[in-house]
């Protein structure tokens, strides 16, 4: 996987450009579909990632990208990441980039591009 370029709202994986949240799942790409997480939006002032999501579990080391670090992970997704003993890596979706390039094998992540 060759991440080509990355700025406020667009990310360019493989060739291909994405203007929207990603999943990164076993090397194939996916928009972030973040209604499961849209009911919790209100408390924390942000759409978070919310344990209702479709996460990319079988990993690892699962890398979440927080955009320029707004957006909230929610304690659930914390403990079930524990549960399950995938390690939780939160960044900035730049630094997130940057961990995945340096060590991507048995990694999947879930990048925010904006905020």
């Amino acid at each position: 996987m060759r991440f080509e370029s990355f700025s406020f709202g667009t990310i360019s994986i493989d060739g291909v450009t994405y203007d929207h949240d990603v999943v990164i799942d076993h090397g194939k790409v996916r928009e972030r579909r973040k209604g499961p997480s849209k009911p919790f939006r209100e408390a924390f002032g942000h759409t978070p990632l919310a344990i209702q999501e479709d996460i990319p579990w079988n990993c690892s080391k699962l890398v979440v990208g927080t955009g320029t670090g707004a957006l909230p992970v929610m304690d659930e997704v914390k403990r079930e990441a524990k549960r399950r003993h995938v390690e939780l890596v939160i960044q900035p979706t730049a630094d997130a980039i940057e961990t995945l390039e340096a060590n991507p094998k048995g990694a999947n992540a879930i990048l925010h591009l904006t905020c």
